[in-house]
């Protein structure tokens, strides 16, 4: 089998993982409507909470906390969808579902590849549903129908990149409840010290180092550019070279870490 012979029958795996990973969703309706309603919750939570104490430091078109918010509400929702990518890998292993994919004449890059494009779907779904939610509530586009696209795709493709990365932790723990305690210790420090709820100004100065040159305030930046118009400081092209870098190096340790499953 040839080299394009082989990119084919990749190709072709990978979707047949992929849609199998979608009919679940489907099947089980429930896990999307789960994976949707905490980051709904965080929307509501920090807006009506938060919103009426942190609104004066705003600086966006229309001075509107949720404006400001939901762009980092979507960043904090794509990485908790990175976390399910390995959680998912490692019940997959311990249920030996794994074992069973081992024993077909199948490429070993479609298991993984599989299961992240089934879980970057799933979050485009979300998106969209947290997108109409924030609508309700008073969030607004202010820069084009183009650059709304722009800035789910963006968030979209941070969560896909994240996904390889959270893949390759569950399968080297082979436990879905320690590889979501791993994913957490990066997830919520990345998440919370950063610019996806409140101004980098407000925080202490020693802190602003780290959340200045950290990808979740940069893909924050960047879809807040995108959605409301306002400057990104460069923070689209970084995270663009953020996704590269995480999809160049875990691309090939997450498969290499499968075929410690396939040997």
């Amino acid at each position: 089998m040839n080299f394009f012979e082989k990119l084919i029958k990749g190709l072709r795996d990978t979707l047949i993982i992929t849609r199998r990973n979608l009919v679940r969703y489907v099947r089980l309706p429930r896990l999307l409507f789960f994976s949707s309603i905490q980051p709904v919750m965080f929307l509501l939570l920090f807006n009506y909470v938060f919103g009426g104490a942190l609104g004066g430091s705003i600086h966006v078109p229309g001075g509107k906390y949720i404006d400001y918010l939901l762009p980092g509400i979507l960043v904090q929702m794509v990485m908790f969808g990175g976390v399910q990518t390995g959680i998912g890998l490692a019940d997959d292993i311990g249920k030996g579902i794994i074992d069973r994919f081992r024993s077909l004449p199948m490429s070993r890059l479609a298991v993984v590849a599989g299961r992240t494009f089934a879980d970057a779907v799933r979050n485009t779904v979300v998106v969209l549903i947290m997108v109409g939610v924030g609508y309700l509530i008073g969030f607004r586009f202010h820069d084009g129908f183009a650059n709304a696209v722009a800035m789910m795709a963006i968030a979209v493709l941070f969560g896909y990149a994240l996904s390889w990365a959270f893949a390759w932790v569950g399968m080297a723990v082979h436990d879905p409840e320690t590889a979501q305690l791993a994913s957490f210790v990066l997830i919520f420090p990345l998440t919370f010290a950063s610019a996806a709820f409140i101004p980098v100004q407000t925080m202490p100065s020693w802190l602003q180092v780290f959340v200045r040159n950290q990808p979740v305030t940069f893909v924050a930046d960047s879809a807040r550019h995108l959605a409301l118009g306002v400057p990104d400081g460069g923070a689209t092209w970084k995270i663009l070279v953020w996704c590269v870098v995480i999809l160049a190096v875990f691309i090939p340790i997450a498969i290499r870490q499968y075929k410690k499953f396939t040997a």
